[in-house]
């Protein structure tokens, strides 16, 4: 029994740790499965024509085009991109007075979170060469400086180079150059981004300098708001299902269920970035404390409420955040 309590006691504390650094652990699987994903893309799929007008254009190709869809792919798996897009289309207003500022910073959390498997794809594969090399060898203007110096048939032998077709040795042996300039490029890419990325850490935490308990309040009440936010959300919902397949079988009419209505589900559906001057955490919070105004002003232009249970953060996208 004593071991079953420590093992218990373990696995707990795996799961807490796991919670705790789920966004962390999430971006870390990414990378691994990008990466392996363009290892085995490139050795299976990818098969350099060896022509000197389809080199380049192929391997451009390979290299952009999955990067993109990747993008796009993170783009449409993040709830901050559909926050951020049902915000533009609820408040059209809110735009021009939330300022570009505001609106800039939640497009770049969502671009930066979104470029994590682009930018390890193409770092990934200027690492392997495979791309660099085929697409180099097609280029007019890198056939100039590698065969400077060399005899004339060189530049027309290049694009056969990484089909290992050249057939001269001197002009094979630009193959090893190719690859090297290929992993330098990759190696330049990893580390201009791992600067940028210090350089906006930096920057967020000196703006943050002398707010980190507030900070670390925000981050604590947001998660906690999320939680039972999906609690209540799913609570309701259960109740309100049971209500109408009774109701159904009986042939019995429904209980009066109060719903909040379409408008609601949008208000709090906003997009929020945390600012110490603002007395409000979320744009739940800033809804319960207005809502008496709100209600106020509707009930002035007149409305109709709707009992629908709409998307805040649906469960399959809610971790994708």
């Amino acid at each position: 029994m004593a071991s079953w309590g420590r093992t218990v006691e373990k696995l707990w504390t795996v799961l807490a740790l796991h919670l705790k650094h789920h966004s962390k652990m999430g971006c870390c699987l990414v990378t691994l499965l990008t990466a392996g994903g363009e290892r085995i893309f490139s050795a299976v799929a990818f098969h350099c024509p060896c022509s000197a007008s389809w080199n380049l254009p192929y391997s451009l190709v390979f290299l952009l085009l999955p990067a993109l869809a990747l993008f796009l792919l993170g783009c449409v798996l993040s709830a901050r991109s559909w926050r951020l897009l049902m915000g533009c289309r609820v408040c059209k207003g809110c735009c021009a007075s939330k300022g570009c500022c505001a609106w800039c910073e939640l497009c770049c959390q969502v671009s930066g979170s979104a470029l994590l498997a682009s930018l390890t794809w193409v770092a990934v594969a200027l690492l392997g060469g495979a791309f660099y090399e085929c697409g180099a060898s097609g280029s007019a203007e890198m056939a100039r400086r590698l065969c400077a110096g060399r005899n004339s048939s060189c530049a027309a032998r290049l694009p056969l180079v990484p089909c290992q077709q050249a057939g001269e040795p001197d002009v094979q042996d630009l193959l090893r150059e190719l690859r090297a300039q290929s992993q330098v490029c990759g190696w330049s890419l990893i580390i201009v981004v791992i600067i940028f990325v210090l350089i906006m850490t930096c920057i967020s935490e000196c703006r943050a300098a002398g707010k980190f308990p507030q900070l670390k309040f925000w981050k604590i009440y947001s998660e906690q708001e999320k939680q039972i936010l999906k609690t209540q959300v799913t609570e309701h919902a259960t109740e309100l299902a049971e209500e109408n397949v009774k109701c159904f079988f009986e042939h019995s009419h429904p209980e009066e269920c109060n719903i909040p209505s379409i408008e609601d589900w949008q208000q709090i559906s906003l997009p929020y970035t945390f600012n110490p001057k603002n007395k409000y955490y979320s744009p739940l919070h800033k809804y319960v404390n207005t809502r008496e105004k709100e209600q106020n002003i509707s009930s002035s232009k007149g409305g109709e409420e709707v009992c629908f249970l709409g998307r805040v953060d649906s469960p399959d996208k809610e971790n994708t955040v």
